[in-house]
């Protein structure tokens, strides 16, 4: 789960199958914890096809007990709660050293278009965000790449990990985003780095963060935006890069 690696040719060539999860932690960026007091942070988990909350409640319970962050102080893993679709707790996972829930329901999102038009949507990177568009790095991001790229994401976690490759005209989804206009771009480049408790390694996990907003024809790339909340978009998803929020309207 942690270093999924792909037994033969993944979607779009890839080497290595992207990790199920994605972390949500921004909030405790820079934050320093006294003895006894709480923290939480967020995993999106994609996979439907094992028992994967399970596994990570078990590789948390043990990272606590050998330590988190740079001094390695231990720490109780204390509760695990589902999220529902507005982000509130729906279900108990983990509580008091037991897991009481194994196989609750996921969410369930509908890529399907509403019918209900759509004209304009502001997209805000939350977290810094990186785009390919061909073989470069995007410097803006043009919604024919954005859209393209939360496409295919989506699409290679369904294959890997879920009910199947999207059954749709990619082609033709590719061509309506290009279609769709940018009309303000306000975005700015973070530089930010992560060291590997592993290999003491550091690594580039920078992009931009802002907003942009379009205008076009929207109503068929709507549920993926929504959808991109939560499995994030771009590069180094897994660390919480790429989150993005959607404005309808």
């Amino acid at each position: 789960m942690f270093e999924p690696a792909a037994t033969e040719r993944g979607p779009s060539g890839l080497a290595d199958w992207p990790r199920p999860f994605v972390f949500r932690a921004m909030h405790l960026d820079g934050h320093t914890f006294a003895p006894a007091q709480r923290f939480h942070f967020d995993i999106n988990l994609f996979d439907t096809k094992t028992p994967a909350a399970a596994y990570l409640v078990l590789t948390f319970a043990q990272l606590a007990r050998e330590g988190l962050g740079p001094a390695r102080r231990r720490v109780e893993l204390e509760r695990v709660e589902r999220l529902n679709q507005r982000g509130e707790a729906s279900g108990v996972v983990f509580e008091s050293g037991s897991i009481r829930e194994q196989d609750g329901a996921g969410l369930a999102l509908d890529l399907a278009a509403s019918g209900e038009r759509v004209s304009r949507v502001r997209v805000r990177f939350v977290t810094p965000t990186e785009l390919k568009s061909g073989q470069q790095v995007a410097a803006r991001p043009q919604f024919g790449v954005l859209a393209a790229r939360v496409r295919d994401r989506i699409s290679t976690l369904r294959k890997l990990y879920g009910a199947g490759p999207l059954e749709i005209d990619f082609r033709a989804f590719g061509e309506h985003a290009a279609a769709v206009k940018m009309t303000r771009c306000q975005i700015g480049s973070v530089d930010i780095q992560r060291r590997s408790s592993r290999t003491g390694q550091l690594h580039p996990i920078g992009g931009f963060v802002g907003f942009a907003e379009y205008e076009g024809e929207l109503g068929e790339f709507v549920p993926y935006l929504r959808a991109a909340q939560w499995t994030g978009v771009g590069r180094q998803t897994v660390w919480g890069k790429g989150q993005i929020a959607v404005e309808v309207g």
